[in-house]
C-alpha cells in the first residue's frame, strides 16, 4: 500500500473512531421513565414546563421518556417497560384500587418512584386516602409558604442529586411545610433553613429533599418545583436528573436512614 492510501485509511480510522464516541451513551443511560402528571385538585402551570424539561433532559441523556395523564397506564405489563415513574405535582385521587396495586407491585418488586413537589402525600397534595403511599413518601403535605427566597442546606452532596450543588442553596420556591419531618426514616439530603425566609411551621428540621428503599425499589422525592422557572433552572434541573438516576437505579446512592435530631 503506497504512501497516500496509507494516509486514507488512517484518516477514515480515525473518523470512525471519533463516530463511535459521539454515539456512545453517558453512564447510566438506556432506560426509560414515565411521566405522570393527572391532576385532580390543584394544577401547577409548571408541570408543562416540567414535562417539556425532562424531555430535554432524557434526549440529553439518553433516556427515553413517555408522558401520560391516563391512569390506565397502571397495569403490571405497561410499567414494566419503565425503570422509574415520575410524580410531577400530581393530585388529588388519583389512582383507582387495581391501579395502585399494579403500582405498588412495580416499586416493591424494584421500580422507582420519582416524586416532585405537589407528589407528596396528603389530603390537600397526592392520594391522601391511601396508607401505603404515605408511607412510600414518608411525609403528609401540611401548608406551604407564599414563593419566596431561601436558604437549602445539603446534607449529602456525594447522592447523583445534590452532587456540584452549592452547600448552601439559595433559590425561589413554594416551599412546603409537612405534619412531621421524615428524618429518621429516609435518607436526608438537604433541608431548608427556616430562618431564611418567612413561613416555615417545622423549625430546625425542615426537609425537602430525600430518598428511602420500599422493597427492592427506589423512591426519591423532593419539595422543589412549584414555579414555571423552576424547569430552567440549571441547578433544579441537575437535581432532578440526579434524583431520576437513583430512582431508576442507574446511578448509586446512599438510602440509609438519617438520624433524627436530638
Amino acid at each position: 500500500m503506497n504512501a497516500p492510501r496509507i494516509r486514507l485509511f488512517l484518516t477514515a480510522l480515525l473518523l470512525v473512531g471519533l463516530v463511535g464516541c459521539a454515539a456512545r451513551p453517558a453512564a447510566g443511560a438506556g432506560f426509560s421513565v414515565l411521566i405522570f402528571s393527572k391532576t385532580r385538585l390543584y394544577r401547577h402551570a409548571s408541570i408543562t414546563n416540567g414535562i417539556a424539561a425532562i424531555r430535554k433532559l432524557g434526549a440529553k441523556n439518553y433516556f427515553r421518556v413517555d408522558a401520560t395523564e391516563d391512569a390506565h397506564w397502571f397495569t403490571p405489563k405497561k410499567l414494566a417497560r419503565y425503570q422509574a415513574v415520575i410524580f410531577l405535582s400530581t393530585s388529588g385521587d388519583i389512582l383507582d384500587d387495581q391501579q395502585q396495586s399494579a403500582f405498588r407491585e412495580f416499586l416493591e418488586r424494584g421500580g422507582g418512584l420519582v416524586g416532585v413537589h405537589a407528589a407528596v402525600a396528603g389530603d390537600l397534595a397526592t392520594e391522601g386516602g391511601w396508607p401505603w403511599y404515605g408511607e412510600a413518601l414518608c411525609a403528609q403535605f401540611s401548608n406551604h409558604s407564599a414563593i419566596v427566597e431561601a436558604a437549602i442546606a445539603v446534607e449529602d452532596a456525594r447522592n447523583p442529586s445534590t452532587l456540584g450543588l452549592p452547600k448552601r442553596w439559595v433559590r425561589t420556591d413554594e416551599w412546603y411545610n409537612f405534619i412531621a419531618s421524615p428524618r429518621g426514616r429516609v435518607h436526608v439530603l438537604a433541608s431548608l433553613d427556616e430562618m431564611t425566609y418567612r413561613g416555615g411551621t417545622m423549625g430546625r428540621d425542615h426537609p425537602v429533599a430525600w430518598c428511602q428503599l420500599i422493597g427492592r425499589g427506589r423512591v426519591w422525592y423532593t419539595a422543589l418545583g412549584h414555579t414555571e422557572a423552576s424547569f430552567t433552572e440549571p441547578l433544579f434541573l441537575q437535581h432532578l436528573l440526579g434524583g431520576i438516576q437513583v430512582a431508576a437505579g442507574t446511578q448509586p446512592a446512599d438510602f440509609k436512614p438519617s438520624p433524627k435530631q436530638r
